[in-house]
């Protein structure tokens, strides 16, 4: 089961997510996808991790997150938008070679037997980027948003901490 939760930031979404999760499982999986980019980001992660209590594991994979999913587990997968961007970098900006990669690893997400929460954010409702990067990285977090979307067994779009259902 995929459940898709997107939304803004500071919408609520890892808050929903990791309720949504301890209430499916008593020993849940957080994956992180982030890198550690500079010391604002590195206090952000040590927020999210106390966040979460001893009933939680960590995992952190920085872009095949496929491959440490076990069956029959419970994983909240925060963020795709931090996984996209270490595609996105790593590929030195090839928007199709990151929406390729990016789609062969949700397509493996499907066939796990487990219970896979999967946050992104909706960072296109928002200001227009004044970069050629920045607006070629906004058309590929769509492209994604949607593919998982079509993909997911349930999707919830967050704003302002109140949960919308999609599907």
């Amino acid at each position: 089961m995929i459940h898709y939760i997107s939304g803004g930031e500071r919408s609520g979404k890892s808050s929903y997510a990791q309720k949504m999760a301890e209430d499916i499982s008593k020993t849940p999986f957080y994956l992180a996808t982030s890198r550690i980019w500079d010391d604002d980001f590195k206090r952000r992660v040590e927020r999210h991790i106390s966040d979460r209590d001893e009933r939680w594991t960590t995992i952190e994979e920085e872009k095949n997150i496929s491959s440490v999913i076990s069956k029959n587990t419970t994983v909240v997968i925060d963020c795709v938008t931090l996984w996209l961007t270490n595609f996105y970098v790593d590929t030195n900006y090839d928007t199709q070679e990151c929406l390729k990669l990016a789609k062969q690893e949700i397509e493996k997400l499907t066939k796990i037997e487990a219970n896979i929460i999967i946050i992104s954010n909706e960072i296109g409702m928002g200001l227009h980027a004044t970069t050629e990067s920045g607006r070629k990285f906004t058309e590929l977090q769509g492209w994604v948003n949607q593919f998982i979307a079509k993909k997911a067994n349930k999707a919830t779009f967050m704003v302002s901490g109140l949960p919308l259902k999609l599907k």
